[in-house]
């Protein structure tokens, strides 16, 4: 499976190779400890009980599993092609635990505190993966093991390394990026970069 957009770069990027890019160490977890949760937005207006699911990265690794080949985009500029993901589709993650009504998208989060702001269609492209492996090996720790959320048709601050679960909104909130002036959506085939394209 492909993204769609074969030999073709957005506007303002330029080729690199994959770049390791993050803040803070690179945590040291393994799939058998390295628990997500995926949740409710306590802000629910219809009454219902906050529910959490929880998943080892090791209980997703024994999910069906697909491939994807996609270029990740940077905002900043870079992009590195034709990158083979392989995951859990995360429309198997959504089926299993569905969105409440009203949801609109989910807050993204990983390891250190980071989040980003996905919105529910996005999650729902094929493309989209739990990602465990980078290019037939296992994900490397610098590139988000033991997993990884991979949106490929947006930019790179909406696929965070080292994923820890996401909480489902009913309205859209901003990530660490997106509070830091970056745009909320993040198309960079429609060069979403920063906040005031909003």
């Amino acid at each position: 499976m492909t993204d769609g957009r074969e030999g073709e770069l957005p506007p303002g990027q330029r080729l690199s190779d994959l770049r390791v890019k993050h803040y803070g160490r690179v945590p040291a977890g393994e799939p058998e400890t390295w628990t997500t949760v995926f949740g409710v937005d306590r802000g629910l207006d219809d009454g219902s009980a906050d529910e959490l699911g929880r998943l080892t990265a090791g209980e997703l690794a024994t999910w069906p599993q697909t491939e994807v080949v996609a270029d990740l985009h940077c905002a900043s500029g870079w992009t590195a092609r034709d990158l083979t993901w392989q995951g859990v589709p995360t429309a198997a993650v959504l089926q299993r635990f569905p969105p409440p009504a009203g949801t609109v998208g989910v807050m993204a989060y990983a390891q250190y505190g980071y989040s980003a702001n996905v919105r529910l269609a996005d999650l729902l492209q094929p493309t989209t993966l739990l990602a465990t492996g980078l290019n037939g090996k296992p994900l490397p720790r610098e590139h988000g093991f033991p997993l990884r959320l991979v949106v490929p048709h947006l930019y790179a601050h909406k696929s965070p390394k080292w994923f820890r679960g996401w909480e489902y909104l009913v309205r859209p909130r901003r990530g660490f990026w997106e509070q830091r002036g970056y745009h909320l959506v993040g198309d960079p085939w429609a060069e979403e970069r920063y906040s005031y394209m909003e």
